[in-house]
């Protein structure tokens, strides 16, 4: 099965009772070498996953560009837990569908979620991606209606992302019955783990969302924290790390 990886990964934290830490990188910020320490960096922090952001690029610029740019960076990271590439279709169309997925496979990422691409609106790119052992994950909106969620789900991989709000990514989310009522509606629909994200800014939040959850991602305050250094950023993690091994 393409998402063997993930699935040894959450077999483990469940079995440690560990709620998973998932930090978002956009790679190649604020530069190449930073980016690359930062991977060895989050890792190091007790990272369960890694999310590495490629970012949109319109196919006529430079999306093949950062595409090989971001895959190289990981194969120079050689990381020791399972990589999740984060990315819309367009770049993934400018690089070439295959050759995308043989060359992410290559370089150690173990899934693939595709931004914009909604669950089941094109069975070759998912096939595409599963040929070459990469997990399809999907996101799930705070919106999806039990009727939505059936299809959503049928054919996911490794784990579910929920989105904590609608929105754009930001640190504004706010925890409370809503979102626990939107976990419970999906997990009635799935038995794969879910992961929250979208505005989980810090230690408070993520111990709220560790509650309901089985992964807490963090992505626009870590990144945000990057762009002042190295160390604020790891500060921001061991923060983390430390709230979600506190949860009972």
């Amino acid at each position: 099965m393409s998402d063997r990886p993930l699935a040894a990964r959450w077999r483990e934290l469940t079995r440690r009772h560990r709620v998973a830490l998932i930090p978002y990188l956009t790679a190649g910020y604020p530069t190449n070498r930073a980016s690359l320490e930062a991977l060895h960096m989050v890792v190091e922090a007790g990272a369960d996953f890694v999310e590495l952001g490629v970012p949109f690029s319109d196919p006529l610029a430079d999306g093949p560009t950062i595409q090989r740019a971001s895959l190289a960076l990981l194969r120079q990271a050689r990381l020791g837990v399972p990589v999740i590439a984060f990315s819309y279709l367009n770049p993934l169309l400018a690089y070439g569908l295959e050759r995308f997925a043989g060359d992410a496979a290559a370089a150690g990422v173990a899934g693939v979620l595709v931004t914009d691409l909604p669950a089941g609106e094109d069975p070759e790119v998912e096939t595409t991606l599963r040929a070459a052992g990469l997990a399809v994950i999907r996101l799930v909106a705070p919106t999806s209606t039990v009727t939505r969620l059936e299809p959503l789900v049928r054919g996911a991989e490794g784990f579910l992302y929920l989105i904590a709000r609608l929105g754009v990514t930001g640190p504004r989310t706010v925890v409370g019955d809503e979102l626990a009522a939107t976990i419970a509606r999906v997990r009635a629909a799935t038995t794969l783990p879910i992961a929250v994200g979208f505005g989980i800014a810090g230690a408070a939040q993520a111990r709220a969302v560790a509650r309901l959850a089985d992964g807490v991602v963090v992505g626009s305050a870590l990144v945000e924290r990057l762009g002042q250094g190295l160390e604020p950023a790891r500060e921001l993690m061991q923060e983390l790390r430390e709230a979600l091994s506190s949860c009972p």
